[in-house]
């Protein structure tokens, strides 16, 4: 049976902001002969099977579950002082979720599959439509927002 993951996306306040960060990271990553994106975290995940049956990472941005990445694989690392972490593999590609309303918490947190929202239709225009929000003033996408219409 499927599990998602679920996490904070920290510093980051839209769905265009990750898309833009995402790739400026994987251009370094190519430039240190990384292949691949991860995201590196203290615990290793104890549902790991369940997780690698289809999981996904779901990122919470702005109190909002947006988006996610198709988990590839989760690797067991260590940084450079020689402290465990572990590496969640996801294939690049960013997919918009509905929006689904998440308090905030620290790390991750597991999300069942019965309980992670759905993938917008066409993900081309999901897309598009979440980089043409940037272009508009900060305080009407916040009004917007406020109103449920973003």
């Amino acid at each position: 049976m499927t599990v998602h993951l679920v996490k904070l996306c920290v510093g980051i306040d839209s769905i265009a902001e990750l898309v833009r960060y995402r790739e400026e990271l994987s251009r370094r990553h190519r430039r240190r002969k990384y292949l691949e994106d991860s995201h590196w975290t203290r615990s290793f995940p104890r549902r790991a099977a369940e997780v690698l049956d289809g999981g996904s990472l779901y990122w919470v941005i702005r109190g909002q579950i947006c988006v996610r990445h198709r988990i590839l694989r989760l690797d067991q690392v260590e940084d450079e002082a020689g402290r465990p972490f572990c590496a969640i593999v996801y294939d690049p590609t960013v997919i918009v979720t509905d929006f689904r309303p998440r308090r905030a918490f620290q790390g991750w947190r597991y999300l069942e599959a019965e309980d992670a929202p759905p993938d917008r239709p066409d993900q081309g225009a999901a897309l598009a439509h979440a980089l043409a929000e940037e272009e508009l003033p900060p305080d009407l996408r916040s009004e917007l927002r406020g109103l449920g219409l973003l």
